[in-house]
């Protein structure tokens, strides 16, 4: 491997918008991100259906779906 090339790894803060902080290793200090293993719906198993102009609605009506 060439020598003085690679990226020094220090320990970080990574920081997510629910309030949640995780320790680990990375080449900054501090990462912010939207979403983590805490908060992520897969993880929590809540479902959250964004509706934009009524499209589920329209899917439901055009086969007769019950809701």
């Amino acid at each position: 491997m060439k020598q003085d090339i690679h990226p020094e790894f220090v320990n970080s803060t990574v920081t997510c918008s629910c309030g949640a902080t995780i320790e680990t290793a990375s080449t900054k200090p501090a990462l912010r991100i939207e979403i983590c293993g805490i908060c992520h719906p897969f993880y929590t198993g809540e479902q959250r259906i964004v509706d934009t102009q009524g499209r589920i609605e329209r899917l439901r009506r055009r086969y007769n779906m019950d809701a």
